[in-house]
């Protein structure tokens, strides 16, 4: 298949490398300079997201928040002037989903497909061709690239024929992973100032009711500050920002998860808003003038 992929970043650039590994004729395009190594295993450059959308019939976008996805659509030298009709646009992107609805009808209303499939999973997730991928769109649509999903996930759900769904369905996980990640960090900070082995402790929940694979990964990464991204907290409080913005306007109360926002905010505040999102257990022992491991 001939696949175009914008946004070549920590997840974005292992995709497209897992794509061209699967054998497609995969058309690249960057705000940097697309790297080399994709150029070498058979990527081709392009020097526009319009030229992608020309030489493509399947256009994937992973880019960064909702602004940027429009401005690669529907900007100047954007795909909605590559397009042609039949093509089919894939927002991979996790962005808003009232936003989204709106490009889908943009999109279509050129003759083309588009599917919202966002996902899940990490850097290492896009490295291992290990994704989870949710998907939003009609089911025609999703059948159409479903191979193409195939070659970067394990678990893929067609979450819904509704532009949005897989939007919808990220935003949920995004809320479950910020509070995971929050009960974890108060726990290993308690466990921490109670002048417990924290590590032991991390040992002695993962063989109980509370494990976790954000526990397992998450917990080990907060107690050996390993904290290079990931996933960063940037990113993950633009999520919980569309996950709040869009519950504010269904008039529904997500108490816990605006909780969570504001100890990224208090993290960031104290320089980890690029670091990977274990590092909101920073936003927790700034509060608490205890850091774990500490005497």
């Amino acid at each position: 298949m001939k696949i175009g992929f914008i946004g070549l970043g920590i997840m974005g650039a292992p995709m497209a490398g897992q794509l061209i590994k699967a054998g497609h004729e995969v058309y690249l395009k960057t705000r940097r300079e697309v790297p080399a190594h994709l150029v070498d295993s058979g990527g081709v450059a392009c020097a526009s997201a319009r030229e992608v959308a020309e030489k493509s019939d399947l256009i994937i976008t992973m880019v960064p928040d909702t602004p940027d996805v429009e401005l690669v659509l529907f900007g100047e030298g954007g795909v909605a002037e590559g397009l042609s009709k039949g093509k089919l646009v894939v927002d991979m992107s996790s962005i808003s989903p009232p936003a989204t609805r709106d490009f889908a009808e943009r999109i279509e209303a050129l003759g083309c497909d588009y599917l919202d499939a966002p996902v899940s999973g990490g850097e290492a997730g896009a490295k291992n061709a290990a994704l989870s991928i949710m998907v939003g769109g009609p089911q025609n649509a999703f059948e159409r690239a479903r191979p193409v999903f195939e070659s970067l996930g394990k678990a893929i759900v067609h979450v819904g024929a509704g532009h949005g769904d897989g939007q919808v369905a990220k935003c949920a996980n995004q809320i479950v992973v910020a509070l995971t990640i929050q009960a974890v960090a108060e726990g290993l900070i308690y466990a921490s100032k109670a002048g417990a082995d924290v590590e032991a402790v991390r040992q002695a929940i993962l063989g109980g009711l509370g494990t976790s694979r954000i526990l397992d990964s998450h917990g080990e990464r907060m107690i050996k500050r390993t904290m290079n991204p990931g996933f960063r907290i940037r990113l993950h409080q633009k999520d919980l920002n569309n996950a709040l913005e869009s519950a504010k306007k269904m008039e529904l109360a997500l108490p816990a998860t605006a909780l969570a926002q504001q100890i990224f905010a208090a993290a960031a505040a104290n320089g980890a808003a690029d670091l990977d999102h274990s590092a909101l257990v920073r936003g927790l022992e700034a509060m608490s003038d205890h850091e774990i491991g500490q005497k």
